[in-house]
């Protein structure tokens, strides 16, 4: 999953750590959960780590969201016991994965049902829309308490959530988001191509924007999934605009190069 550069921080180590994480976090489609095992469906019974695979998209603010049914035995572990871990893993293709960077998410899980989550969850993930009415599902947001990354070899940072999640106001952005992908895949798809092939190094045409945040943009084209970074935080419909057209540029001023 390519990314663009990483939006320029301050020197606070905590926050530039925070930053990592996020970039790690929100380059996911999706992540590893552990919940705690409830129940006598084990031989062993309950209390033991059970890890499966989730999809997962990032709130505005980078809170996790995810899409579980009432049957999955994670979601019977979060009704007992909502303390959750999600891993980000952002080493895929590494020659060596641990020198690459992952993210561990701890936090507590509970149902959300947020219509703007849902939209953003599916456009993230459109084949979710084959069953998300389906009566056994429900939205989840994952709080989180605290975050372990691991950057590369000796890069370690334990971070508090409130680090982690934006101390910034989004719902101005959250509220133009479906406007402004609807704008640049319907009037812009040109552009969105240049970032994907250009700024990424993505083959292929049929590149569509799926969500916006302050720190960047997400692409889809099929199974393909990509994330391009902002060079500057955009936290309201004028500051992506122009971090898009700047991005477009740069695009436009590297092909010709």
């Amino acid at each position: 999953m390519t990314s663009g550069a990483e939006p320029a921080t301050a020197g606070n180590p905590s926050e530039s750590a925070a930053v990592r994480a996020r970039a790690v976090m929100r380059s996911a489609d999706r992540a590893t959960l552990a919940t705690i095992r409830t129940g006598d469906r084990t031989p062993a019974g309950g209390g033991w780590p059970y890890p499966s695979l989730v999809l997962v998209a990032l709130d505005h603010d980078a809170t996790p969201v995810l899409l579980l049914s009432d049957l999955a035995d994670h979601t019977r572990n979060i009704a007992a016991d909502p303390r959750v871990g999600l891993l980000f893993d952002a080493t895929a293709g590494m020659e060596e994965p641990l020198a690459g960077a992952r993210a561990s998410v701890l936090g507590t899980a509970a149902p959300c049902p947020d219509r703007g989550l849902r939209d953003r969850f599916l456009r993230r993930h459109p084949g979710a829309a084959a069953y998300v009415d389906f009566r056994d599902f429900r939205f989840y947001r994952v709080e989180i308490d605290s975050v372990h990354l691991v950057a590369g070899f000796g890069r370690i940072h334990h971070i508090p959530g409130s680090v982690i999640l934006s101390g910034t106001d989004v719902t101005a952005l959250a509220a133009r988001e479906a406007d402004i992908v609807r704008h640049m895949n319907e009037d812009h798809a040109d552009a969105v191509d240049l970032y994907a092939n250009v700024l990424l190094g993505r083959a292929g045409g049929g590149w569509a924007l799926t969500g916006v945040d302050p720190e960047g943009c997400d692409l889809r084209r099929g199974p393909e999934f990509a994330r391009l970074a902002f060079e500057r935080p955009a936290f309201d419909a004028d500051g992506v605009r122009r971090e898009l057209v700047g991005l477009a540029g740069r695009a436009r001023r590297s092909r010709r190069d």
